[in-house]
């Protein structure tokens, strides 16, 4: 006797559905009532964020959600009033407002008027009308919130901060990206050195000042003396950060990943106060600082050997600077070295010969590296991500790597490697499996031939120019590299088709180039 589907009890139902991604699990709900009850069920619907065009009344839209035990909510465009959906989810824990640039700060008076103490968190992010006015009131009503994100907020000023400081003693993070009237007298606020006012946010956890340009090394003062339970610190292109405010930070113990992406004053100096303090940092990122060299890798080295992630790009750094740096960084899984124009391939057979744990490497614009220097790299037992932007390589290097990052399974099926996510690689001479979540990103194709096997095809090409994408066709010069997601392919065709959308959960990532001869399949996907 066989066993059908519809034999299953609702919580076995409910169980599977709960690996559906949201749109197969509306779809679901409307086979039959049985399938409807079961997806209706809390347990299908957790941790899910509701993502709604608020543009008419829909009576029934509110209900449904709580129906199904949905909490958290993201506002695509908002044309009717914030306060519809606030008294809509009694009991909303996420409201992620990003991008709604008509919110102003009267839409969001009205819709806070009583305390919320569900909410958790609130994106706020490129809502350019929010004054400090929204932030005195998120400050009286929602004394819950953790997470609060006003990237891009660009009318902020330190009276906010001094409310956020007054109101929201619980925030764990905070994002003030681009705040750019923001000064070292609003981060002592957020950090408790006005006591008299406020008490301070000193419970944060991340704190994200990225491009806040008026602010100094006495910000990294007040900094370390009161948000001392901080693991996560983004001072990228803030130009007033100094070495010296370097000295502050370098005794905070709790800190794990600090970001000083383009900060122009940080040099050797700087990173050395780092290394010889008691930081325990697993991430940093000194990118674009073009006064950082050798000698920094030599104090990474001495005092920060406990790094897991380092980037580097467009860094004064030489094979010389590698050599001081791999011998005691063996637990380093990131290398970002983009741009480091002066490695050759002697850093290279450093890297392959001491750090054997990478996982991840970015050689974009590393020119004088040669077929050499990539062969040992491909060695590495587990290496994921290989840029190579920038580089000049002819189709039989290109698929020379391909192959080494193949790890071969057996003799009759060289290319597959069994029990892993496998997509078909055609090479016109050759075909096979690439295993899986191995990524490589090659810039300079010219051309593109796709001939799908059926499905979708999901890429991802690095961005070179302002042309967009969408505007090539097979066969044709491409003189631009643009982020492609989610795009199926026309069957037969051999012509992407660009503009539809697929499911998060289909993604996966393929290698896109060119070759002359004219053979099969241009498309090596995994």
């Amino acid at each position: 006797m066989e066993t059908h589907i519809s034999c299953l009890f609702p919580e076995l139902l409910a169980m599977i559905f709960g690996y559906l991604d949201v749109r197969d699990k509306g779809r679901a709900a409307q086979v039959c009532t049985a399938w409807r009850d079961a997806a209706y069920h809390k347990s299908v619907w957790r941790g899910v964020e509701a993502k709604l065009h608020l543009r008419r009344a829909n009576p029934s839209l509110f209900p449904s959600l709580q129906a199904r035990g949905i909490r958290r909510v993201q506002i695509l465009s908002l044309r009717r009033s914030l306060s519809y959906v606030i008294q809509g989810m009694a009991n909303i824990e996420s409201l992620n407002l990003s991008g709604c640039y008509n919110l102003t700060d009267n839409g969001l008076g009205h819709a806070f008027v009583q305390e919320i103490g569900s909410l958790r968190a609130l994106n706020l992010s490129l809502c350019k009308q929010i004054t400090d006015s929204s932030l005195g009131r998120i400050a009286q009503y929602l004394k819950g919130l953790e997470v609060l994100e006003l990237g891009g907020c660009s009318n902020i000023t330190n009276t906010g901060l001094l409310l956020i400081a007054w109101g929201l003693q619980r925030l764990k993070s905070l994002n003030l990206r681009s705040c750019r009237h923001l000064s070292d007298v609003g981060i002592g606020h957020l950090a408790g050195m006005t006591r008299s006012a406020a008490e301070g946010c000193l419970g944060l956890e991340q704190l994200t000042l990225q491009d806040c340009q008026k602010l100094t090394d006495l910000s990294l003062k007040h900094i370390s003396r009161g948000l001392t339970g901080l693991r996560l610190l983004n001072l990228s292109f803030c130009g007033g950060i100094s070495d010296a405010g370097l000295l502050h930070l370098s005794h905070m113990g709790s800190l794990r990943s600090l970001n000083l992406r383009s900060c122009d004053n940080i040099s050797d100096t700087g990173i050395m106060h780092l290394a010889m303090g008691s930081l325990r940092l697993s991430g940093l990122d000194v990118s674009f600082c073009d006064k950082v060299g050798d000698q920094s890798l030599a104090y990474i080295a001495q005092g920060l050997d406990g790094l897991k992630s380092l980037s580097l790009c467009s860094c004064h750094i030489s094979d010389d600077g590698i050599n001081r740096m791999v011998r005691q960084m063996h637990g380093l899984r990131t290398l970002n070295i983009g741009q480091c124009v002066r490695i050759t391939d002697k850093g290279l057979e450093l890297i392959a010969e001491h750090l054997s744990q990478l996982t991840g490497i970015d050689l974009y614009g590393c020119t004088r590296i040669t077929k050499r220097g990539l062969e040992r790299i491909t060695q590495l037992p587990c290496l994921k991500v290989l840029n190579l932007g920038l580089w000049q390589m002819t189709d039989s290097e290109k698929v020379r790597i391909l192959l080494a990052l193949s790890q071969p399974a057996t003799e009759s099926r060289p290319f597959c490697s069994p029990g892993r996510i496998r997509y078909r690689l055609h090479l016109g001479f050759m075909e096979g499996d690439l295993p899986e979540a191995t990524t490589l990103f090659i810039h300079g194709a010219c051309e593109l031939c796709v001939q799908p096997a059926g499905g979708s095809v999901v890429c991802e090409l690095l961005p070179s120019s302002e042309h967009p994408t969408e505007n090539f066709r097979a066969g044709e010069p491409q003189a631009s590299r643009k982020m492609i997601r989610n795009f199926p392919v026309s069957s037969g065709s051999g012509i992407p088709v660009l503009g539809t959308p697929f499911r998060e959960q289909e993604e996966r990532r393929c290698w896109l180039f060119s070759t002359t001869n004219q053979k099969k399949t241009e498309v090596y996907c995994l």
